[in-house]
């Protein structure tokens, strides 16, 4: 039997799999989607949300494609509550992806955020690159 495994997917890189879906980030989400579940929480949603709303996207994507994006993303990740809040990361706003890790219990948080790489592995939880990720 194949284990079921969640993953974080931090801002970056989900944003990346929407502009380029052809890149190596969108490979690992894509790769993190066939293996098992991503994992969120309201806050992440929010930036993410927050993010794709910019106006520098605009050229690249439109408004519509960027909300049905968020709407799809909502469909296939499991929203967890955050029970316990960490103080880790040396960019604090990085600490809510750390939160989500921990709470739905992953396997790996996919990043390319060099606040979090640095701090890889956390609490044995790898963070991973995208790159790095679909060597494993």
């Amino acid at each position: 039997m194949t284990e079921f495994l969640r993953f974080v997917v931090d801002t970056n890189v989900l944003v990346s799999r929407l502009l380029a879906p052809r890149s190596t980030a969108a490979r690992a989400v894509d790769q993190a989607l066939a293996r098992g579940s991503l994992l969120g929480s309201e806050e992440t949603l929010a930036e993410l949300a927050e993010v794709l709303a910019r106006p520098k996207f605009d050229p690249y994507v439109s408004r519509e494609d960027r909300r049905e994006f968020i709407r799809l993303l909502g469909g296939v990740m499991q929203v967890v509550p955050i029970l316990r809040r960490v103080a880790a990361c040396r960019d604090p706003r990085d600490d809510k992806f750390l939160d989500v890790a921990l709470a739905g219990e992953a396997a790996a948080i996919i990043s390319g955020d060099k606040d979090l790489l640095v701090l890889n592995p956390w609490h044995g939880i790898p963070i991973l690159t995208p790159a790095e990720f679909l060597m494993r």
